[in-house]
This record gives C-alpha cells, sequence and structure tokens, in this order.
C-alpha cells in the first residue's frame, strides 16, 4: 500500500510518532514490496519508506530508467519534496549505488548511508558488459537467489520479469564512479561472507567515500544474506537508528 502523494514510495506499516525514517532501494529486478518483512520487523520503531522503481508491478506502464544517474536525480528530486525529518537511506546491490548518488545529490542530513551486497563506488572491475541471453541471464539471477523460483518458472510472470531484469542488469553494471564531493554520513557497509558480487576488501573501500563514520559487518551468507539474517539486520539498524538525539549515529568499530 503507499500513503504518499508520489508512486515512488511505500510505506507498508505504520510508525510511531516522532519515528526516524529509513528509505529502501531495492536491488536490480527488485521491487517496493522486497522490504515488507524488513518493514515488519522495524515498525513500529522506524518508519519504512521503499522505493517503487518505475516500470513495475503497479508502475509497469512507465518507462524504466536504464541510467543510475538520470534515476538518481528523479529520485533526489522526490526525496526533497517527500521526506523530511531524520532520515536515513539503506540499499541492497544495485540499490546501495543508487542510494548512494541520491544521498550525493542531496548534501548533508542524512541520519546514514548503508549499503548492503554492493562493492565500493570506486571499485570497479573492469571489462566489457556481456549482453546475455534470456537464458544466460536467469541462470546468473537463479545462482545468486534472491528471485522466488516460482517466478522463474511461471512463463507468464517471466514475460513480465525478463525486461526488468534486462533494465537493471544494464544499469548497475554500466554504472561507474564520477569522482566528486561523497557524503558526510556515516556509512555501514554489510555484505555476505561468500557473495561473489562483493569480496570484503571491495566493502571495505566503502570508507574512502564518506568523511564521516565507517562500519563493515559481515553474514554469513550469499548475495542475498539478508533473507536469511532478516532480524538480525533489522536489530542493527533499529539500534543503530533509533538511539537518542543526543548520541551520535555511529557505534561500533572502525
Amino acid at each position: 500500500m503507499t500513503d504518499s502523494r508520489t508512486p515512488w514510495l511505500r510505506r507498508f506499516h505504520p510508525a510511531a510518532p516522532g519515528a526516524p525514517r529509513l528509505v529502501c532501494f531495492p536491488h536490480a529486478g527488485g521491487a517496493a514490496s522486497y522490504y515488507h518483512p524488513l518493514s515488519a520487523t522495524l515498525a513500529p520503531a522506524v518508519d519504512v519508506l521503499a522505493v517503487q522503481y518505475p516500470g513495475r508491478q503497479d508502475r509497469h506502464a512507465e518507462p524504466m530508467v536504464d541510467d543510475l544517474f538520470v534515476l538518481a536525480d528523479r529520485l533526489a528530486d522526490v526525496l526533497a519534496a517527500e521526506v523530511a525529518g531524520p532520515t536515513a537511506f539503506f540499499g541492497h546491490s544495485m540499490g546501495a549505488s543508487l542510494a548512494f548518488e541520491v544521498a550525493r545529490r542531496l548534501g548533508p542530513g542524512l541520519l546514514g548511508l548503508f549499503v548492503s551486497g554492493r562493492r565500493a563506488p570506486s571499485e570497479f572491475r573492469e571489462g566489457p558488459v556481456p549482453e546475455r541471453s534470456d537464458d544466460e541471464l536467469l541462470a546468473d539471477v537463479r545462482r545468486i537467489g534472491g528471485t522466488d523460483p516460482r517466478v522463474l518458472a511461471h512463463p507468464e510472470l517471466l514475460r513480465l520479469v525478463l525486461p526488468v531484469l534486462r533494465n537493471d542488469y544494464k544499469a548497475a553494471q554500466s554504472y561507474h564512479y564520477r569522482p566528486g564531493p561523497d557524503v558526510g554520513c556515516p556509512v555501514f557497509a554489510l555484505f555476505g561472507d561468500s557473495d561473489p558480487r562483493v569480496t570484503e576488501a571491495e566493502a571495505r573501500q566503502w570508507a574512502a567515500h564518506t568523511s564521516g563514520f565507517f562500519e563493515l559487518k559481515s553474514f554469513p551468507g550469499g548475495h542475498f544474506y539478508l533473507n536469511d539474517h532478516l532480524e538480525e539486520v533489522g536489530g542493527l539498524l533499529r539500534e543503530r537508528l533509533t538511539r537518542s538525539t543526543d548520541e551520535p549515529l555511529a557505534s561500533g568499530q572502525q
């Protein structure tokens, strides 16, 4: 459901008055609904808003965007107008890169940036992005998990999902970091210890993209470790976001 004036944001659960807000950015091929379980875990202590990209689910008739810089420009405008009060960002995989770019555009004031399952922007893996067949693309999606196997086995659903996957893979794989001002808020990098998409060294390099506090945390699992560690991740987010306003957000070890 949504109780926002914009089609870009979804709120699944009510939050307590004055609760800090967490804006969640989905992975490639993902949609706002991916964050429904996380929202349920954090409510009512944290007000979770999930981003809905154009071209999927109830926005399926809208043109998709295959350029993360263009998408970041549009989302920065939306969030600047729609989101007020203490706010942090959480992005998984492609969503981490997008959350970072939106944070850069919005400037100071963000409580924190949680980047999950994504190497640092400056850690680009060189080499051409191959043009994949449908079978190759789906094989990669199955390998990393995160998509309901029933969807991949259903011909009609697959017909809807494939264009979204292809669009988002292009956006994620063609993203190149553009040097410039980064962020000043705390950055928390989370990753699965057996994720083929990001190594510990690549995740640790997020520290170079903030002038503030940095924390790195690994979880057992692969690219979608979040699915198996929802309560633990939710606990970390809740602890960081709901502490007294007199305390710094950062905690733990750099």
